[in-house]
């Protein structure tokens, strides 16, 4: 059993486990770290003094530029997002309580890009549209998936079947309007389709931080209904849990994660997936604690970004290829041991 403490300020009362408190601050002090060694290298090499020199407002015109217009916001962008997906697929497997579900799996980053790729490749739209794009399409992936997959309450299984359709229908959707549009702006959409941190800019950093603003303090107020909702329905609704008000509160929140993570780094896959999952195996805990996980999220995109830079140098693969070539195994770990306990979530 985790130890729990319970801080109480005025009528809002939070209950900390030391243990999760510690691996996230853990987690997100070797995100930051792996951020900024990040910022330091690439095909112009810096000193780590020379990179907080510029930060102060001390360095060269060349060095403000490297840092400041190009390393910095890539670093930014690739710590929200792994926070972000980290959060989001936290929210999705304990409301299913299925290790299996999360935003990419059941089709959430699938709208995402879809919408997306409506903007880049119909509309010839820039960034805020973009942005806007991927979340209308999650958005119409969530209520598509929770409307068909939802009958009196959640069953994991039916949740990742019905999102892996979703999923199919709104990849092939993407791929049919790159097939019909400018060869220019497919590849454009291509490019982004893969998933990368690669070039992004300040408005790519705001979208991810609007994400962490909007969705971040949603879920954390919501942890006492989330904690209720992983006991069931009727349970939740016995010990005063809120359940017809929280779920789709909780959903909205975790979408808008994904959804914009999506929109700033095109699908960057499995983080939400296996964030969580290394999150309960190093705690030892049944459900995964969200501030561990997004800490575990930021380090695995930072990490993975930075390796994609260096593992084949002087070229670099995008984030979401070795994400994915890391994650895949993960799935396919988590459905043989679903599949020999006998559970279906």
């Amino acid at each position: 059993m985790r130890s729990l403490q319970v801080v109480r300020r005025g009528g809002l009362s939070v209950r900390l486990a030391p243990a999760s408190v510690l691996l996230g601050a853990l987690a997100w002090i070797l995100a930051c770290a792996v951020a900024l060694y990040g910022v330091t290298v690439g095909d112009y090499p810096m000193p780590l003094a020379d990179v907080v020199a510029t930060l102060a407002g001390d360095g060269t015109l060349i060095t403000y530029d490297i840092v400041v217009r190009h390393r910095l916001p890539r670093a930014l962008v690739a710590v929200g997002v792994g926070a972000a997906l980290g959060l989001s697929g936290t929210v999705f497997q304990r409301l299913a309580r299925n290790p299996l579900v999360s935003p990419d799996v059941i089709g959430i980053n699938a709208g995402a890009s879809a919408g997306a790729v409506v903007m880049i490749v119909v509309v010839g739209a820039g960034s805020v549209a973009i942005v806007a794009g991927a979340l209308t399409g999650a958005a119409l992936a969530a209520v598509l998936v929770y409307a068909v997959a939802y009958r009196g309450g959640f069953s994991g299984y039916l949740l990742v079947l019905v999102g892996i359709g979703v999923s199919a229908f709104m990849n092939a959707a993407a791929s049919y309007l790159l097939t019909r549009s400018d060869r220019n702006e497919a590849f454009r959409a291509a490019v982004w389709l893969v998933g990368s941190v690669a070039g992004r800019s300040w408005p790519d950093v705001l979208a991810v931080a609007v994400a962490l603003a909007v969705g971040g303090p949603a879920v954390l107020l919501l942890a006492r209904q989330l904690r209720l909702l992983e006991l069931g329905d009727e349970l939740a609704r016995g010990l005063g849990g809120r359940v017809g008000l929280a779920r789709p509160a909780l959903l909205a929140a975790a979408v808008v994660l994904a959804a914009l993570a999506t929109a700033a780094a095109g699908p960057v896959a499995f983080v939400a997936l296996v964030a969580p999952q290394i999150v309960r195996r190093v705690l030892d805990a049944r459900s995964a604690g969200l501030l561990p996980a997004s800490g575990v999220g930021a380090l695995v995109v930072v990490a993975a970004d930075l390796a994609a830079r260096r593992l084949v140098s002087p070229y670099e693969l995008p984030v979401g290829v070795l994400t994915a070539a890391v994650g895949a195994p993960v799935l396919l770990y988590l459905l043989v041991r679903a599949g020999r306990a006998g559970t279906g979530g």
